[in-house]
């Protein structure tokens, strides 16, 4: 009977050496054996080991306590005001209160296995890591009797209708993601489709190109050879944060860059688009989003430092490395009365990621 078989035969057998590697010195090394068990003052006196406790469950208790306070933290200090003191708040004490419900558990869980959980050394000799082949075989008739016991092999119908609502029941905690993203409404009917939302910026036919952060408009006689300039329209600053400043900026951020004329080939770039040289791109990488803010002004390469795409500001910032998927969008410029640089018209692609305009 397999129950009456040595357990250890096996294991046994695999700890004699090797004839081929055995090697008989003349001084062994002598097991020293285990020190001496040293008894923890828990261990000795009753008392102390009621304090350990008490100390675990109040740190356990502390734990419970500041998940609470994040709770109640995210409705005490709401973020809907947009403005920066109130996120400031709201991420400062979340965070505490999530931190302190870590960082107890963690000092309770060691506190716990240190001075109350058993404390007994234990020795487990080495052993051939491959089981017997009676003790595999055995294993896999397990599987084919409860295979054979079940009928899942054969109940088709079962099989596929457990499968079936396997698979469903994930779907419902995937749906409650839809509530992350903004939703259409009559007053604002594409705010649920950020293809439309990339689609549309605050450029407009004369709007005037200005410098980021201060608003100050350019002139085009003002650019030098080789400059890079980070540009935003002009209306912009008369959006506040909570009229959604940030989000406006985030799509009509622009890289202004001056080149020779004849550094822009004809063939290859829109010429109606710049003005004696002067072009101007979304600086939003069509990668993932990542602001492309490195200009190589003797290349005329820009590069996106997040995932290294480049692009040739000489060729319609056509991609030339990297995981960009397609050119940078280019903004149609020219000059007002006044020698100002103004926007022809808004982008006439979206811009950000490419993966927006797949439906």
């Amino acid at each position: 009977m397999a129950h009456e078989e040595d357990a250890l035969e096996h294991e046994r057998a695999s700890w004699k050496p090797s004839p081929g590697l055995a090697v008989a010195v003349p001084d062994p090394v002598h097991n020293p054996g285990l020190p001496p068990h040293r008894e923890r003052i828990t261990d000795k006196d009753p008392a102390a080991m009621k304090r350990a406790v008490r100390t675990v469950y109040t740190l356990f208790y502390l734990s419970l306590a500041g998940s609470i306070w994040a709770i109640a933290a995210y409705m005490l200090f709401p973020i809907e005001s947009g403005r920066i003191v109130d996120i400031r708040h709201n991420n400062l004490f979340i965070g505490l209160g999530i931190g302190l419900a870590l960082l107890a558990i963690g000092i309770g869980a060691i506190h716990w296995s240190k001075a109350i959980m058993s404390d007994k050394e234990f020795i487990e000799p080495r052993h051939a890591t491959r089981g017997r082949d009676t003790t595999r075989e055995a294993a896999v008739q397990v599987f084919r009797d409860a295979n054979e016991e079940s009928g899942f092999g054969r109940r088709t119908a079962i099989r596929g209708s457990l499968i079936a609502a396997l698979v469903a029941s994930i779907l419902p905690g995937i749906t409650l993601f839809r509530g992350l993203a903004p939703e259409s409404s009559e007053a604002n009917p594409i705010a649920g489709d950020p293809v439309a939302l990339l689609s549309h910026t605050m450029w407009k036919k004369g709007e005037r190109l200005a410098h980021d952060p201060s608003g100050e408009p350019i002139r085009a006689a003002d650019l030098t050879l080789g400059s890079a300039v980070h540009v935003i329209p002009e209306s912009l600053a008369e959006l506040s944060h909570h009229d959604g400043y940030l989000e406006e900026k985030a799509k009509a951020i622009v890289l202004l860059m001056r080149l020779l004329p004849e550094q822009l080939p004809a063939d290859q770039n829109k010429l109606e688009w710049s003005y004696n040289g002067i072009v101007a791109y979304s600086k939003v990488c069509t990668h993932v989003g990542c602001p492309v803010a490195l200009y190589e002004q003797q290349t005329h390469h820009l590069l996106c430092p997040c995932h290294q795409s480049q692009f040739d500001v000489s060729r319609s910032a056509a991609v030339i490395f990297g995981p960009a998927a397609r050119p940078l969008p280019q903004l149609p410029i020219t000059v007002d009365d006044e020698g100002y640089l103004i926007a022809q018209r808004d982008f006439t692609e979206p811009v950000g990621p490419s993966f927006w305009e797949r439906h």
